[in-house]
Parts: C-alpha cells; sequence; structure tokens
C-alpha cells in the first residue's frame, strides 16, 4: 500500500483519497470503493543497475526505474526523469498522478514512470549519450508501442530521448513509436515540445471564462511563472502572444524577476532556451541578472510583487503554503500547476479555503492543468502507428480541445459529486481527481481487475 518512508506518494495518494471519500462518489456509486486498495499498488516496479562510461574511461554506476502503475485505459505511459533526488517514492507519485492525468485526456493511455538519480548537470553530451544508451540496454526488453511508452521529463531532453529511441532501434531492430518526444524527422510530432506549456494556459484561459462568465482572454494580465524547463518557456511565449505581462522565470539557483510593466520579453525566453541546452544556469548569464532583478537561492512567489496569475512550472512542491498566502495577498486568482503536485498539502489547503471563501484564489492541479504534454504524446503514438505526420495547426487544435474537455470534465465532476462553490467555483482539485478516478476504475471493471460481488440465491 503505502510506505511511512515514501512522503511523495502518500502525499498524492491522500490528494485523491480525501477527494473522492469526502464528496458524495461512494453515495451515488458504493462499489467503486473496492478500487481503491488495488488502484494504490503499481502492476509491476523495475529497478535496475546502469553502468556506463565516463570521459576519463572510469566505469561509473546508477540506479535506473519504471515503475508500470496501470494500464487498464491503454500502455503506460509517462516521462523518464534524470535527477539525483530520483527515488522510487518521487517515481510512485509521479506514476499514481500520471495514471489520473492521462484518463482526463481521453485517450487510449495507462499510467507509468521512470528514470535514474544519474545528474545530466556538468556531464558532456557523449557522457549523456552513453549513459542513456546504457539506460534504454536494461529497459528496452520491458517496453513496445503496445505495452509502455516512456517519455521526456525532468533531464530527459530531445537529445536523450534521441539517443535511447537510436538505442532500441538498434537492439529490436524494428522502427516502432516506443518512445514520444522524438526528432521530427523519427517520428515526432508537432507541438509535442511547446504542449505542456501551451496546454496550461489553455487551461487558465477556460479558468478565466468560467469565473468571469465572460471572455477567457488574457490580455493584460500579470503572470508569475517559476522554472525555466520547456514547460516555463512555452508557457511564457504563449502567455506574451496572448498580451499577458510575465514577471518572472527560476532555476534551481534563483529567480529572475521583471520590475518594469512591460514584464519579460520574448528575447529573455530564446536567451534562457540557450542557457538550458548548454546545461547553464540563469545566474550564469550577467545580460540578463544586470538587466533584471535576480534573487539568488529564492523562488519567485514572494518577489514578483502584484500578479493575477502564477503558474508553477519547476518541481514538486514547489509553492508552499507562506507561499500561497503570499500570492493571494498579492492579488493571485488563478493558480495552474505546470509541475505534478506543484503545490504542497498545505499550499492546496491555503489555496482552496480562499477559494471556497468566494474572494480568493482557483487552483488547477497539475494532473489537469499540465497534461498537455501527455495528451500530445498520445497524439504522437497515433501519428506513429499511422506513419504520418499531423501539420502544426492540427495538432494545436486537437490539444486545446483535449484541455477544453478536461476543464469541463473538471467542473462537471466537482459539481455533480461535491458542493458547486461559493459563485458556481467549484474545486478543480477534486473534480479532476474525480473525474479521472471514475474513469480508470471503471476500465478496471470491464477488464475484472476488480469485480462487484454477485450471490446466485
Amino acid at each position: 500500500m503505502v510506505s511511512p518512508y515514501e512522503p511523495e506518494f502518500e502525499q498524492a495518494y491522500k490528494e485523491i483519497i480525501n477527494s473522492v471519500e469526502d464528496s458524495k462518489l461512494f453515495e451515488v456509486h458504493p462499489e467503486l470503493k473496492r478500487v481503491l486498495p488495488i488502484i494504490s499498488v503499481p502492476e509491476r516496479v523495475l529497478q535496475f543497475r546502469v553502468t556506463w562510461e565516463d570521459d576519463q574511461g572510469n566505469c561509473r554506476v546508477n540506479t535506473g526505474y519504471r515503475v508500470q502503475f496501470n494500464s487498464a485505459l491503454g500502455p503506460y505511459k509517462g516521462g523518464l526523469r534524470f535527477h539525483p533526488t530520483v527515488n522510487l517514492s518521487i517515481l510512485k507519485f509521479l506514476g499514481f498522478e500520471q495514471i489520473f492525468k492521462n484518463a482526463l485526456t481521453g485517450l487510449p493511455i495507462g499510467g507509468g514512470k521512470g528514470g535514474s538519480d544519474f545528474d545530466p548537470k556538468g556531464k558532456s553530451d557523449s557522457e549523456i549519450r552513453r549513459f542513456s544508451q546504457a539506460f534504454m540496454r536494461q529497459l528496452f526488453r520491458f517496453i513496445g508501442p503496445q505495452t509502455d511508452v516512456p517519455a521526456g521529463d525532468i533531464g530527459v531532453t530531445g537529445f536523450v530521448v534521441n539517443a535511447m529511441f537510436g538505442e532500441y532501434k538498434r537492439l529490436r531492430d524494428e522502427y516502432s513509436g516506443v518512445l514520444t518526444g522524438k526528432h521530427m524527422l523519427t517520428g515526432g510530432s508537432n507541438i509535442r515540445p511547446e504542449a505542456t506549456g501551451y496546454g496550461v494556459v489553455y487551461y487558465v484561459c477556460h479558468m478565466i471564462q468560467h469565473a468571469t462568465k465572460g471572455s477567457r482572454s488574457i490580455t493584460g494580465k500579470r503572470v508569475a511563472i517559476s522554472g525555466s524547463g520547456n514547460v516555463a518557456q512555452y508557457a511564457a511565449l504563449k502567455c506574451m502572444e496572448l498580451g499577458a505581462v510575465v514577471k518572472s522565470l527560476s532555476d534551481s539557483k534563483g529567480s529572475l524577476i521583471a520590475t518594469s510593466p512591460e514584464g519579460l520579453t520574448p528575447d529573455v525566453i530564446y536567451k534562457i532556451m540557450e542557457l538550458k541546452e548548454k546545461r547553464l544556469a540563469i545566474s550564469d548569464c550577467p545580460e540578463l541578472t544586470s538587466k533584471y532583478s535576480y534573487i539568488v537561492g529564492a523562488r519567485p512567489w514572494t518577489h514578483v510583487g502584484e500578479v493575477d496569475i502564477a503558474l508553477p512550472c519547476a518541481t514538486q512542491n514547489e509553492v508552499s503554503a507562506q507561499e500561497a498566502q503570499a500570492l493571494i495577498k498579492a492579488g493571485c486568482r488563478y493558480v495552474a500547476e505546470g509541475s505534478n503536485m506543484g503545490s504542497s498539502a498545505e499550499a492546496v489547503e491555503v489555496f482552496e479555503n480562499s477559494r471556497a471563501n468566494g474572494e480568493g484564489c482557483w487552483l488547477a492541479p497539475g494532473k489537469a492543468a499540465n497534461a498537455g504534454g501527455v495528451a500530445v504524446s498520445g497524439l504522437e503514438m497515433a501519428q506513429n502507428a499511422q506513419f504520418s505526420t499531423w501539420a502544426r495547426t492540427e495538432v494545436d487544435d486537437r490539444l486545446a480541445g483535449i484541455m477544453n474537455s478536461i476543464f469541463t470534465q473538471s467542473t462537471d465532476a466537482a459539481s455533480k459529486y461535491c458542493e458547486s462553490g461559493v459563485n458556481n467555483i467549484p474545486s478543480l482539485v477534486d473534480g479532476a481527481n474525480l473525474a479521472g478516478f471514475v474513469r480508470v476504475a471503471r476500465a478496471m471493471e470491464a477488464i475484472a481487475d476488480w469485480w462487484v460481488l454477485i450471490h446466485n440465491s
């Protein structure tokens, strides 16, 4: 079940449990309570040794993982993370969240997650390539386009995905859609790098439209963003394209804050893209740190001043209760998590309580707001199966439609099974959890992962 030594997984599990048990779901469908002890256990957990050679010819070793959590709706689907903090608790939490996120997309994909405690920072391209190939040599026998389709995550860039795809191709002697996030010339999809960031912004637009009962425009809105990877970069660019003012980006070493009314500019985002391709920090660029306020070792939330929207796009638990209170005080009315479980449990409580009072901040959880990435990964799988490539406009339109559907599912489920909220602003946290849970539970019932006892007379 849930180990006390797995705090991240315990947090994710409790969030789902609280949503379903505090709702009317089990009153309406009492049989679904049978699913809880089953859905919380992965179908399979893989742990393996990865040995590789560094540039000095030394033999190095890291631990690799793949948590194949649930395949009731389709092949396991979820990213690979290369970061020194990776452990089973983090991967089980990410895989558990992925089950429900993938269910919300409406695509036939299950949930999984994997990675390694390998740290790409400070490594040469050759070392990263050798490690990626060594990792795939251990993983390849457990994945496939109909079984498990990994993708990128923190530390797993397009360069890494392509290296792993090439190694799989050599090992299997087949050309198949076994990974997503690939190069366009090897079966990748348009909009895939942009998808998570774009999707978060599309989701926020629906939140604004619902709350104001009017336009979904974010023109003139002040947006605080954390992170500086793909999600943050493309969320920022999409916000700018739609007329919003982006006030911050950040990385593990500090935050870049715009103090002028116009905020950050697209040129700043492109410069940060260049830095990240070289695995450099924002602080390594005096051009940026001299032009904008740079705060060492800090997240942006308590430093950005007045904001309307916050988009946590860095990592888990990156918004604390104190920072949540600071955002609300600064005028923030919408928070959409571009990262997985971006708000701590205490921060979620602060946001949810403020919403319930009718004058606070409306929170969109990562499993709903950042599902655009896996949605386009699912579309990449469909294109690979058809041996076709869809135009950017087609993929972007489908992405926008999926984000609209996820928002509608979340509000409908919350309104059906929970209180509708002050001013008809339901809990998107509960709504996303309930909508995803019901879809997966019914699929598990259909394939006899659980069953209702029938008493014959």
